[in-house]
């Protein structure tokens, strides 16, 4: 098992007290908020801080709860102008003592994607960065983007749009004018 913490806020598991919670607070340097936002591929990241506790859960195992706050800038999906996103969220990890893993080449997914396995520490800087890369949109929009349409086609041929790709489309106007047909 490691002495030395995978970080320097890492709470060494057996020097925690088991009948009070352990407070942290996490508010990263500038220099940090830039090597996060490399790491997580950001082009801007700000205000950021992970603010909770660790406290004892039974006898063996630990939870550890926390408020995440952060503002990051990211390229829009379909124009690329800046976003700026303001994410709050809640975040909570057990740590189990028995935690077994899954070591089967395709194994399904675990219900509950806040347990962990518990080793000699427990590293709140880790779960912060993990917390907010979950937390950050997958594909940021700028206000009013919107993706268009691409026909391609080959000259004299009629080109498949998205509307002519939908059978039942056909289907429906079909049915409306056969019942104004019978009206008529």
């Amino acid at each position: 098992m490691s002495q030395t913490p995978p970080s320097t806020g890492a709470l060494r598991v057996s020097g925690l007290a088991q009948n009070a919670a352990t407070p942290f607070t996490i508010v990263p340097d500038q220099r940090t908020l830039e090597a996060m936002a490399e790491t997580l591929d950001l082009t801007g990241l700000r205000k950021v801080r992970f603010e909770g506790q660790v406290a004892a859960h039974g006898a063996r195992d630990w939870l550890l709860t926390a408020q995440l706050g952060a503002t990051v800038t990211q390229p829009c999906a379909v124009t690329l102008v800046p976003v700026t996103t303001r994410i709050d969220v809640p975040v909570r990890r057990l740590f189990l003592r028995d935690y077994e893993e899954v070591d089967t080449p395709e194994a399904e997914m675990p219900e509950d994607d806040e347990v962990e396995r518990l080793g000699v520490w427990i590293d709140p800087e880790a779960v912060l960065i993990e917390a907010l890369s979950l937390a950050v949109p997958d594909f940021p929009r700028a206000d009013g983007a919107e993706l268009g349409q691409i026909v391609l086609t080959e000259p004299g041929v009629a080109p498949l749009t998205d509307e002519a790709a939908r059978p039942f489309a056909g289907l429906a106007d079909l049915k409306s004018k056969l019942e104004g047909d019978k009206n008529n």
